[in-house]
């Protein structure tokens, strides 16, 4: 019930008061990871940052008292994550302790991962085969599949991200989604040609036509966490962003109201599918507002 309760006062609080009050936080509890993809550039660092469970404590802290109740785990690679006695579940449990309604974990699946205690798990898959290889690495996307296959997780999504590489294959990894009975649904995001992954970006008329192909697709009924308005947005670009719905806490311990994008000016290039849905709730789209409680509270 309490979210039930929770989601209307925030609401209330930020679109009629006009406070900026997370509604969810990213937490990014290291940059170490075990890939080296092509759309990033954390892997080339000579040191990984592996955050302690009292530093991670005290970023869902901080996150719980802006008012936030949804958090996402990230990396790097979380499943890496270690310290001491401590592994990746103490972390989840440690923030379900601090009040956080959902607990969400992003892993790349190049190692197993069964007994993860999160609510719901997003895998990182770019693309089916070697669509998938050709941004994350040879033997990636069997790898992906087989620990999908036995995780053992009911509640298990992909997330692609569509850059110049992959974007042919759109159409294709949705109907894998569609096909496979591990995997609830697909979200789909744009490359954000942060620096260094310029060349990835797509043109303006090829990102068009990605997102007319998953609006086709999610007209069609296929498993597409995206909503028809957020897409709508996204491929518009040029609307009111409101991306102070989700704060940011990175490997390094800055902690930003906005995703890094908006400090590297990237917002009028920004491909992250949160921001067109994030600008569709608060504009009250009911297939919005139903997608969001069905990812966040009905699981």
């Amino acid at each position: 019930m309490k979210p039930f309760l929770y989601l209307p006062l925030w609401f209330l609080k930020t679109r009629v008061f006009g406070k900026k009050i997370p509604l969810q936080s990213v937490v990014f509890i290291s940059d170490k990871c075990n890939l080296k993809c092509r759309h990033c550039v954390i892997y080339a660092k000579k040191d990984a940052i592996i955050k302690t469970r009292d530093e991670v404590r005290a970023d869902l802290e901080y996150c719980y008292r802006l008012g936030s109740r949804f958090v996402d785990l990230e990396g790097g690679e979380p499943t890496l994550w270690r310290d001491g006695e401590h592994d990746l579940n103490s972390l989840i449990r440690l923030a379900r302790e601090i009040g956080f309604y959902s607990v969400t974990v992003t892993t790349n699946a190049a190692r197993p991962f069964p007994g993860l205690e999160a609510d719901s798990i997003w895998v990182s898959m770019d693309g089916v085969g070697s669509a998938h290889d050709a941004v994350r690495g040879e033997g990636t996307f069997a790898r992906l599949v087989q620990h999908i296959e036995g995780c053992g997780h009911p509640r298990v999504s992909v997330n692609m991200v569509v850059n110049a590489l992959n974007h042919d294959g759109v159409e294709e990894a949705i109907q894998f989604v569609a096909d496979h009975p591990r995997i609830e649904s697909i979200a789909i995001n744009l490359h954000t040609p942060f620096p260094g992954t310029e060349a990835l970006e797509l043109d303006d008329n090829t990102r068009r036509a990605v997102i007319d192909k998953v609006i086709g697709r999610k007209k069609k009924g296929y498993p597409i966490m995206n909503s028809l308005a957020g897409l709508k947005l996204m491929r518009r670009r040029d609307f009111r962003k409101y991306c102070w719905m989700a704060n940011f806490v990175m490997p390094d311990g800055r902690r930003l109201p906005e995703c890094n994008g908006k400090a590297a000016g990237l917002c009028e290039r920004c491909g992250f599918c949160m921001a067109g849905e994030m600008a569709a709730v608060m504009t009250l789209k009911p297939e919005t507002l139903l997608a969001g409680l069905k990812l966040r509270v009905t699981g």
